[in-house]
């Protein structure tokens, strides 16, 4: 369930979004706390950026586990350091929803003087939408189309991430076309893990796509290891490779690398 309050000072109106469910709500100050836990990594950097107590941001933690039926943040025991937490794929569509949600009401609070912008609203109803998709791809972008360069039979489609990312696709005239996508519309990328070819920095490749990032995660399995990175520009990639490139390109938590994705394995989607 959604609530919403509004806070007046100096006749100034301040939106307040407060998302509700298992008994528990996350307020725009636990969102808060959720951003910091994304760019700090740990419990306790998080909860001094935003000058919470750490038992205070570990009690919200707790808290915000019950808001779905699946956890929001994943914590580590740490010591004297605090422990490190990183939000899951739940965590982080939801604190994305919670954003969305604030910047829509603010532009349409913006709107009582007149002077809202429609289509800039539309675009906030679309982004809104595109984050509700659901699909088994493990790594799910949502951006804005930078640019749309049409050829004979397909177009390329580059899509920004935020924070210097983008990501380049391959498709069709006519899914071009049927998806609707514009120049400055909101899209989703899709990209499975097995398509993300891991590379060392410097390497050239013909891949349209190089995103650089910094490894988070190695969890080798009896055959393939799953790698996560985290992008320069904030956002975590997957990808699934062979044990053999993990000891090859020495893979291990800290380490740069380069994210390699041929442009025709970008699937791009919009919702219905």
């Amino acid at each position: 369930m959604l609530g919403k309050c509004f806070a007046m000072d100096c006749h100034v109106l301040e939106p307040l979004i407060d998302l509700r469910g298992g008994g528990t709500s996350l307020t725009p100050k636990r969102a808060k706390l959720l951003q910091a836990l994304e760019s700090e990594g740990s419990i306790s950097a998080a909860a001094r950026a935003i000058g919470m107590s750490y038992k205070g941001a570990w009690d919200t933690i707790t808290a915000l586990n019950r808001l779905l039926a699946q956890p929001l943040v994943t914590t580590e025991t740490g010591g004297s350091g605090g422990g490190g937490a990183r939000l899951t794929d739940a965590g982080r569509r939801v604190l994305a929803f919670h954003q969305a949600l604030t910047v829509l009401q603010q532009r349409l609070l913006a709107g009582l003087d007149g002077s809202a912008d429609h289509a800039s609203l539309d675009q906030l109803l679309e982004r809104l939408g595109n984050l509700m998709l659901k699909t088994s791809a493990r790594n799910q972008y949502e951006g804005t189309i930078h640019a749309i360069q049409r050829g004979a039979v397909n177009s390329e489609v580059i899509l920004d991430l935020g924070g210097g990312d983008r990501l380049v696709a391959i498709i069709t005239n006519r899914s071009v076309d049927d998806l609707g996508l514009r120049e400055g519309g909101s899209a989703i990328a899709l990209v499975k893990s097995s398509f993300v070819v891991l590379g060392a920095p410097g390497v050239r490749t013909s891949a349209r796509n190089a995103l650089a990032g910094t490894v988070l995660s190695c969890q080798e399995g009896a055959v393939n290891a799953e790698v996560e990175l985290q992008l320069s520009g904030g956002r975590r990639l997957v990808a699934t490779v062979t044990n053999e490139s993990v000891k090859a390109l020495d893979i291990r938590e800290g380490a740069s690398l380069l994210a390699l994705i041929k442009s025709s394995h970008v699937i791009l989607a919009v919702a219905v």
